[in-house]
């Protein structure tokens, strides 16, 4: 390591559920700094669930964020000059990280009215287990499973 690393930011709780997880999740939903607007989408997300769902919003959400949780993804190393797919567990911040993201960009490629529309149905599909992030999930953990002879190369 050539210099020290970079700390680790605390991010603080949304205001309405006190969730650091939903907190991460509107920094992420954010565009162009505007942070009132992306808090705005996903408070109204949460609300259609409550509605849809008649369950609380963030434990939907908390629930979604469960299931699309990966445990073990493949990481691409070389040994003698070829590149193999060796499966890994998933740090737990990571975890988190690629659950927001997918959750993220299965939303967008989503087509529908409000973005607060396709995050609550994308939510509810996820909460229920099916529906894009989840399936990227399935798929990650299958390619992981697959390149289980390479594991030996762990490092």
């Amino acid at each position: 390591m050539r210099r020290n690393r970079a700390q680790k930011r605390k991010v603080k709780p949304d205001l309405k559920y006190n969730s650091e997880t939903l907190a991460r999740f509107i920094n992420k939903l954010m565009h162009g700094g505007k942070k009132s607007v992306a808090t705005k989408v996903a408070y109204n997300a949460l609300d259609i669930v409550e509605k849809r769902a008649k369950k609380p919003g963030i434990e939907v959400f908390n629930q979604a964020v469960k299931n699309i949780t990966p445990s073990v993804e493949v990481r691409p190393r070389r040994v003698g000059g070829a590149t193999y797919q060796i499966p890994m567990e998933v740090r737990r911040e990571r975890k988190l990280s690629l659950a927001l993201r997918w959750l993220l960009a299965s939303t967008r490629k989503r087509s529908g009215k409000s973005m607060a529309h396709k995050l609550a149905s994308e939510l509810l599909d996820a909460a229920n287990g099916q529906g894009t992030a989840i399936k990227k999930k399935d798929d990650t953990h299958r390619m992981a499973e697959a390149n289980k002879a390479f594991a030996h190369y762990r490092w």
